[in-house]
């Protein structure tokens, strides 16, 4: 199915109005039904999905096929020994009282780790590369590509109140599959288990605001670390509203 899937365009920006029907974000796209396949193919025209997920990930829960669509893999967290508490099988086991601090270190990883800095560097720059519509996605559609997500719209030009208010919708998205997945551990994960899990599927104002404060130390400012960090090219800005905001 196609969980905490939308349209990130469509909204006004600092030079006009970020175009509609380019940018999609979604979680995993597994067991997507014909009529899913159709509204990704047909109503949206999606010619390209971005996965951020591990090799194990993908193994355990490999994205339907579709014909016609091309698929790439960006391991965004591959550098990272700590725990990834993006992943699903790492939001098993750990307790309610360090569910939070777990997240938060996630959050540091994904702006600061070296595969997340060239993961991130060769997303936007396939973005430039070819001017339709694509997915990006990971597991839950929240962390990895919510910081996506947060990068593209501050690209575009959006206030960090729209990129907050669109990184908060993924709670709201994601209600209906998250039941269902609590549902699946019920019998096999103790009560605090559950509660740290039911904390992990969700995502937090504190972890985006601590992703932009570890940003603004470590590389001054957003625009540092697009050119020092992840080191793409020095007009990116520029170029990426000529394409994809409608000028006032």
């Amino acid at each position: 199915m196609l969980a905490n899937f939308r349209d990130i365009g469509g909204i006004p920006v600092e030079a006009g109005n970020f175009k509609s029907g380019y940018f999609y974000r979604s979680g995993q796209l597994t067991d997507l039904s014909a009529q899913d396949i159709r509204i990704l193919k047909k109503d949206y025209e999606i010619k390209k999905i971005y996965d951020f997920r591990s090799a194990q990930e993908i193994e355990e829960q490999p994205d339907t096929e579709i014909d016609g669509i091309e698929k790439e893999n960006i391991d965004i967290l591959q550098s990272v020994a700590s725990i990834n508490m993006a992943a699903l099988n790492n939001m098993q086991g750990i307790d309610s009282k360090n569910v939070k601090n777990a997240m938060i270190e996630t959050y540091s990883s994904l702006i600061t780790s070296e595969s997340a800095i060239e993961g991130y560097k060769q997303f936007l720059e396939g973005i430039l590369d070819k001017n339709t519509p694509l997915v990006f996605h990971c597991f839950a559609g929240k962390d990895r590509t919510g910081i996506a997500a947060a990068i593209i719209l501050k690209i575009a030009g959006a206030t960090d109140e729209q990129i907050m208010n669109d990184y908060l919708k993924t709670n709201s998205s994601r209600v209906s599959i998250n039941r269902e997945i609590l549902s699946t551990f019920k019998s096999t994960l103790t009560k605090d288990q559950l509660e740290a899990l039911s904390i992990a599927l969700l995502v937090d104002k504190s972890y985006l605001i601590h992703a932009q404060e570890v940003l603004n130390k470590t590389y001054g400012s957003f625009e540092g670390y697009l050119f020092e960090g992840l080191k793409i090219q020095k007009d990116y800005i520029d170029t990426f509203r000529e394409k994809f905001v409608i000028r006032k």
